[in-house]
């Protein structure tokens, strides 16, 4: 969070694009950062990537855009299957 600079009541607007969830700062957003400078994903958002309790996430942070992209493990696998799949010519490693 603090990379990004979004401090606790930053309103964000979080969606769901191809299996990866968006976040970006949005003075209209219903989504804010915790009071201890954490953004908890709601019930709703999660169950969009089938994210469940304990999953491993990959973050990745745009400071100058303003924008957090999560990547759930359905969607790193599907990005490792077809760069493998290009790599590899068709095969599976």
């Amino acid at each position: 969070m603090r990379t990004l600079g979004w401090t606790p009541g930053t309103r964000l607007h979080i969606r769901e694009c191809s299996g990866l969830i968006v976040v970006r700062v949005d003075r209209e957003g219903v989504f804010t950062v915790t009071g201890q400078g954490r953004l908890h994903l709601p019930v709703a958002v999660r169950q969009w990537c089938g994210l469940t309790a304990g999953d491993r996430v990959l973050l990745a942070a745009s400071p100058a855009d303003g924008l957090l992209v999560v990547h759930p493990p359905a969607a790193l696998d599907a990005m490792v299957m077809s760069v493998h799949a290009v790599v590899l010519g068709g095969g599976q490693a």
